[in-house]
């Protein structure tokens, strides 16, 4: 059997089965901002989580609603959009890295860690603009208008 046209590791699993296993990788990489795979996993789940970033940089609705669609639940989805992306904006791409850890003990396969590249615990993220304090009902502070005095004519 040949092997042109099939692009990607298999890791030995279904199609359901490895699109499950890719969501939650990316899933946890977001909440922890850190995990420790296997190397082919970590060559799979970055390009993943990547494109979600770039998605998530832009953050209109519908964008939003496709990141939801790809992870597995919806309060990753919703950290990436208004927490992770707005720290991101310096770079176009390249936001994470792979590092070779160790052999895992079992069965000698090579581990890898995934992480971001930027420090996100000190990117200054947009503070949320103050807003002045609305009185509770206007009607009530609207200032009277009093006619002006009329001044006694000397006779």
């Amino acid at each position: 059997m040949h092997r042109h046209g099939y692009k990607g590791t298999k890791f030995h699993r279904e199609r359901d089965q490895r699109e499950a296993l890719i969501e939650g990788l990316a899933d946890s990489l977001i909440i922890n901002e850190s995990i420790e795979t296997t190397l082919p996993k970590a060559k799979a789940v970055v390009p993943y989580v990547e494109r979600l970033i770039t998605k998530a940089k832009k953050g209109d609705l519908h964008n939003r609603r496709q990141i939801i669609t790809k992870l597995q639940t919806i309060s990753s989805a919703h950290k990436l959009v208004d927490e992770l992306a707005p720290k991101l904006t310096t770079r176009n791409s390249g936001y994470l890295r792979i590092e070779k850890t160790k052999l895992r003990r079992g069965d000698n396969t090579q581990m890898a860690r995934v992480s971001f590249v930027d420090d996100l615990q000190d990117a200054p993220v947009a503070e949320a603009v103050e807003q002045k304090p609305k009185d509770e009902n206007p009607k009530k502070s609207v200032a009277k208008k009093v006619a002006p005095k009329k001044t006694e004519e000397k006779k």
